[in-house]
């Protein structure tokens, strides 16, 4: 009886998931999360595949070249730009549910080609469809989540997103560490399709309902994601007043939405803020290191297994993300931000100093300490600078400006990541991986100091502030 007692009141918390008020907004999260987690099983996977690409253990027919690998990791950054203007382009005009259904397509094509592989074309091609699908999604997701769910749990369910894309990772690791390259794609190629029909389960955001002067099918979809009935007084009265703060927030766009809502002081305080945020992102070389993880193990002088250490990793980075879903809210973006970019610059000069020391002396007996250092990093790396991006990102820009600033620092975004993804190994092969650690180490340095004085806490702010 107690332990019912026990469930009941958490159930009744207004914070919980799991609790009837955001039940509905949870599950959705889960479902339209199948896609990030596909396109992150494609990144794993490929991380070890393309050191396998170059050995005389390939599994293709083929030889595949250093310079080939790097367009094949790098061309991932063109195929999210890509993405990013689709679902920039269209989310506003046919809505949220149709570029989700389109997100399946890409990706579907992208398992066919990495199965059908005749040449490194098909590769390339295929990087470029992945990259499409996860540049749509870190679109159009970020937008249909905080659309759809209560201020008190829209910093854990935007966190999401990056947990089921480095789940995804994780899986990828393992499938492409464990199982042949052949035999994974036939059987992972279900995940779109399955993504596909999961879409038919659930409505279109109603913000988007209500700009499109469908009311009533706005009033539906409010009362499934926020689960409760029509006959629900208070929730006709929440509802009433949703549809008037989006009509004046569309109205005022109407009317005066010009170049000057891009020249506020307020804007550019956002565009600082959202340079800083991506800078770090991308130049600590986060995402460098889970692309080309297997690579930065082989020239760290550990003595532990790669593809061990590569599983560690994956694992790590779920636990950092998944530590953003239960902090976000709670403790608030800007300590989140502070913990990870302060702790992950300590990290990189730490592995740096162990690989330059590690090539002039015998270091074989703390050979584990890159597996431990690099565990450490990413744990920091994803409780903040990635894992708090979007929902960050979102949260900084005014009202009027947000669709636009956030579509266009997202496309910023994906091309950096063709950029720093090109540059890495390049930057590895003339200076050593040592100094290009130190020199990412310095540019999330930076980006911890500008937090310090200037980053403002967005926790609890609502969507349609100005």
């Amino acid at each position: 009886m107690t332990l019912k007692l026990r469930l009941a009141s958490a159930f009744a918390n207004p914070n919980c998931l799991l609790g009837r008020r955001n039940r509905h907004q949870f599950l959705v999260t889960l479902l339209v999360n199948i896609a990030t987690f596909s396109h992150g099983l494609g990144v794993g996977w490929m991380s070890p595949v393309m050191r396998d690409l170059q050995t005389d253990q390939s599994p293709l027919n083929f030889p595949v070249l250093v310079d080939e690998v790097s367009w094949i990791g790098s061309l991932v950054g063109i195929g999210s730009v890509m993405g990013n203007l689709f679902a920039g382009f269209l989310q506003d005009r046919i809505g949220r549910k149709l570029v989700l259904f389109a997100l399946a397509v890409p990706n579907t094509i992208f398992w066919f080609l990495i199965y059908f592989v005749q040449s490194v074309e098909f590769l390339y091609i295929g990087r470029l469809m992945a990259g499409m699908t996860g540049g749509a999604c870190y679109v159009v997701l970020p937008t249909f989540i905080s659309e759809i769910a209560d201020t008190n749990v829209r910093g854990r369910l935007g966190s999401m997103i990056l947990l089921s894309v480095n789940m995804g990772v994780l899986a990828g690791y393992i499938v492409s560490t464990h199982v042949d390259y052949f035999t994974a794609p036939p059987f992972i190629i279900a995940l779109p399709l399955c993504y596909f029909i999961c879409n038919f389960l659930f409505p279109e955001t109603p913000h988007h309902l209500i700009r499109k002067g469908k009311i009533e099918a706005a009033k539906k979809s409010f009362m499934f994601y926020k689960n409760i009935r029509r006959d629900d007084i208070k929730a006709e009265s929440e509802f009433d007043e949703l549809e008037y703060l989006v009509t004046k927030e569309q109205n005022e766009k109407t009317k005066s939405f010009d170049y000057k809502d891009f020249i506020t002081k307020p804007a550019f305080k956002a565009y600082a803020s959202a340079g800083v945020v991506l800078a770090c992102n991308q130049f600590s070389a986060s995402f460098c290191v889970t692309t080309y993880l297997s690579d930065v193990f082989a020239a760290s002088h550990t003595t532990l297994d790669v593809g061990m250490c590569t599983i560690v990793i994956g694992v790590l980075q779920i636990v950092g993300n998944y530590a953003t879903t239960l902090l976000c809210d709670k403790y608030g973006r800007r300590i989140l931000m502070l913990t990870s970019t302060g702790g992950a610059s300590m990290c990189l000069v730490a592995f740096a100093c162990f690989v330059y020391y590690a090539q002039e002396y015998d270091l074989s007996s703390v050979g584990w300490l890159p597996l431990l250092i690099l565990s450490l990093y990413v744990f920091l790396c994803n409780i903040g600078m990635v894992g708090c991006m979007f929902v960050v990102l979102v949260e900084l820009f005014p009202s009027k400006i947000r669709a636009v600033g956030v579509s266009t620092f997202v496309v910023i975004l994906s091309s950096t990541v063709f950029l720093t993804l090109k540059i890495f190994p390049i930057c590895v092969a003339a200076w050593g991986i040592a100094v290009t650690m130190w020199s990412c180490s310095v540019i999330t340095f930076c980006g911890f100091l500008y937090f310090l004085f200037f980053l403002e806490e967005t926790k609890g702010k609502s969507l349609l502030e100005a």
